[in-house]
């Protein structure tokens, strides 16, 4: 059964902190792959948490593994510029995500 969960993803030791993030290394490779998975409807929710080096996620699967592994396909997965510290489920309890919460 699909549930939401929020991920935490975390700048790791590749990422350059004199460059802004859509000038990283691979840039429109990790751009590309985030947009299909929100296509996809994995990820419902992403973005960077002002003032600090974390993103959060918030996406629909099935259990922690999968989540685990469909990021593991992001170019800033395999190459260290980001990596989860969090993954956990979540429920939301006020608003919506539109249908399916």
């Amino acid at each position: 059964m699909e549930q939401l969960f929020a991920v935490i993803r975390t700048r790791g030791e590749r990422w350059n902190n004199s460059r802004p993030m859509e000038e990283q290394e691979d840039w429109e490779s990790h751009a590309a792959f985030m947009n299909a998975l929100h296509d996809d409807g994995f990820v419902l929710l992403g973005g960077p948490l002002e003032g600090t080096p974390d993103v959060l996620l918030i996406v629909r699967g099935s259990h922690r593994e999968e989540i685990r592994s469909r990021l593991s396909g992001d170019s800033w997965s395999r190459n260290g510029l980001l990596r989860i510290t969090q993954l956990v489920p979540w429920r939301l309890r006020l608003g919506s995500l539109g249908s399916g919460n």
